[in-house]
């Protein structure tokens, strides 16, 4: 009974963003303590997992779109799985604290892991991290992908991405582009939009996607790729100007906005952030199967389907060999982007 209340907190959630973060962050603690209760048991072998809570450690702080989506897969997890998946926040060092408590734990299945690209995909190839991607974690199931738009002030001088990529080819060094931070994901498909259209651009770096945004609103700065997330609510209230996004096709997430593949003549051009369920190393095959399952299930129902499309990620699932290649395949386009450019983080 109470797992069907959730799900009805769920859809009774306002469409802001603002009033989404509240509801999950108040209604969470309360709904996912009690989802065990009063589902049926499961059948067969599968009853041997889980006999008790799970944690799901989320290394974000609570409110980013990262944090909502582990909650909101936590309270899936508690629904399909009949014990409650609890969430843990630790955030800290651009998400490696929190990464790295989970690669520590025990692979038992009862401590889980909200991942994604960050430290995960990004800063392996910036800085030491105290895991090694390759080693220490069972990658379970990717969950979505979160596409990043293209955007100006709405009175730049180019009416869509092709006349902003003719417009600064043809003054090279006097435009400029802003970021969430050097070596951030928004810096490196900033990038790697750069050099695949032919720009000659000087990068401005911000502690943020906010500050970002709010320069390049006021013109300061001629333009950014940030997260669908962050730049679609001064998109749909004009404050912003979508020009383009970064999946190879578009995204529904991003409507009217096309991809910067067709829109600004970069064939093949497809990158994004990802988050997804991971474990520690050793964890077996069944339980990640099982858990596996159980995350397809989750992305199934109307509920999460709905607060995905409020935050701006788009379901994308994936698991075993197929999420493997995808994690190995990003990974070599950002190493390509950080060798090209010579990203280095600020000391």
């Amino acid at each position: 009974m109470k797992a069907k209340i959730a799900s009805a907190q769920l859809r009774a959630t306002s469409n802001t963003p603002d009033s989404t973060r509240r509801s999950l962050l108040g209604g969470f603690a309360a709904t996912v303590a009690g989802a065990s209760l009063g589902l049926p048991a499961l059948s067969g072998a599968q009853a041997a997992y889980p006999v008790k809570p799970i944690k799901m450690v989320i290394p974000w702080p609570p409110g980013q779109a990262a944090d909502l989506v582990g909650r909101s897969l936590a309270l899936g997890l508690s629904r399909v799985l009949g014990q409650s998946v609890v969430s843990d926040n630790k955030a800290g060092a651009g998400g490696m604290i929190g990464t790295d408590t989970a690669a520590k734990a025990t692979p038992d299945g009862y401590t889980i892991l909200s991942a994604s690209s960050g430290p995960l995909t990004i800063s392996p190839l910036l800085q030491p991290t105290p895991y090694d991607v390759k080693k220490d974690f069972t990658y379970i199931a990717m969950a979505c992908t979160a596409p990043f738009v293209l955007v100006t002030a709405p009175d730049f001088p180019a009416k869509d991405a092709a006349a902003l990529v003719a417009l600064v080819k043809a003054n090279p060094g006097k435009y400029n582009f802003a970021s969430s931070g050097t070596g951030a994901t928004a810096h490196l498909i900033g990038e790697a939009f750069n050099a695949a259209a032919g720009l000659n651009v000087v990068h401005v770096p911000f502690k943020g996607s906010i500050p970002a945004l709010g320069e390049v609103m006021a013109g300061r700065v001629a333009y950014c790729l940030e997260t669908a997330s962050a730049v679609m609510p001064f998109v749909r209230d004009g404050r912003l100007k979508g020009l383009g996004c970064s999946l190879l096709n578009g995204s529904a997430v991003t409507p009217g906005i096309p991809p910067l593949s067709t829109a600004a003549n970069v064939p093949g051009f497809n990158l994004g952030a990802w988050i997804g369920l991971a474990a520690p190393a050793g964890l077996t095959a069944e339980v990640s199967e099982r858990l596996a399952k159980a995350v397809k299930e989750v992305l199934q129902s109307a509920e999460t389907k709905e607060l995905f499309d409020r935050i701006s990620v788009e379901i994308d699932f994936k698991q075993g060999a197929e999420f493997t290649k995808y994690l190995s395949d990003t990974s070599a386009q950002f190493a390509e982007v950080i060798k090209k450019n010579n990203i280095k983080l600020e000391s």
